[in-house]
């Protein structure tokens, strides 16, 4: 059976070849805003692989892998492995591809960048984002959550078969997703490691991705990304927070509704950072939210 999208390629700004997935959808569906799904600081385009399948039905899905992930080009320069930089990448991916409108769904650093996205279209007067799904995240990001991703970011590790890693990943992630099965977690280890050179399962991203993450100071006061959140006005918006993170407190959830009422707040019940996104509940107010767009 064919693969419901095509591997494409584009060119960032400092020479990098990188990779997205490109579900074409339908026949029509020119006249709808493409989809731009863009995942989480460690992982890659298979995060998005069983939602784009379902909304690839209706919609064209891009999903590009950042830099350092999957088939994109590792940098030579860890310290542009930032926020910032990869909004400027997707910048580049949008240009080619000539798209001045789209809906986003970002997962943790996804839905950070739709922010950041959001904030550089309102300096230029303009507004492309035509709904967006900000996927447990917030302005305000707590810090147990940050502390916790410390413990595991550019640690590296390869394992033998795919039950080691699945297990390895269970260790690490249980509290997150505490309902997983055993082939739950296989899943996921097929999401995050691929074959190594050394014949090995390895994680699916360089692990100097952790040098800027490691080197930000932990006193520094936090940007202030209230006004980025801001910045998406009124345009349909979901936010999905796992019951159980520990990214996205059930206040920050409060206070983003109470400054944007249009927004559907849906909490994904026994589920950590981040929902995978083939949970019913956020399977099926995605395609709510995808309604007020259609």
């Amino acid at each position: 059976m064919d693969k419901p999208y095509a591997h494409r390629t584009w060119q960032s700004a400092d020479g990098l070849t990188l990779h997205y997935r490109d579900y074409a959808g339908p026949d029509g569906v020119s006249d709808k805003p493409p989809i731009l799904c863009m995942h989480g600081l460690t992982r890659n385009a298979r995060d998005f692989a069983t939602l784009a399948d379902h909304l690839g039905k209706n919609w064209r899905v891009i999903v590009p892998e950042m830099r350092g992930r999957g088939r994109s080009d590792y940098a030579p320069d860890s310290a542009t492995y930032t926020p910032v930089t990869y909004v400027q990448d997707v910048e580049a991916l949008l240009a080619d591809q000539n798209i001045n409108r789209f809906v986003a769904i970002g997962t943790s650093m996804g839905g950070l960048m739709t922010m950041m996205m959001a904030a550089g279209d309102a300096m230029q007067g303009r507004s492309r984002i035509a709904g967006a799904v900000l996927n447990d995240i917030g302005p305000v990001i707590d810090t147990g959550g940050l502390d916790k991703i410390r413990t595991y970011l550019g640690q590296g590790g390869s394992y033998a078969t795919w039950m080691h890693a699945a297990r390895a990943l269970r260790d690490v992630h249980s509290a997150a997703h505490p309902d997983f099965d055993i082939e739950r977690w296989l899943e996921m280890a097929k999401r995050t490691l691929v074959l190594g050179q050394s014949g090995r399962l390895v994680f699916d991203y360089d692990m100097a991705i952790a040098e800027p993450f490691k080197a930000a100071d932990e006193n520094a006061a936090p940007p202030d990304l209230w006004p980025a959140f801001d910045a998406l006005g009124e345009v349909p918006l979901l936010l999905l927070r796992g019951e159980l993170s520990n990214l996205l407190s059930a206040e920050t959830a409060a206070a983003m509704q109470a400054r944007k009422p249009q927004m559907e707040v849906v909490t994904v019940p026994r589920c950590g950072h981040a929902p995978v996104l083939d949970e019913p509940e956020s399977v099926a107010a995605i395609d709510r939210l995808l309604e007020k767009i259609a």
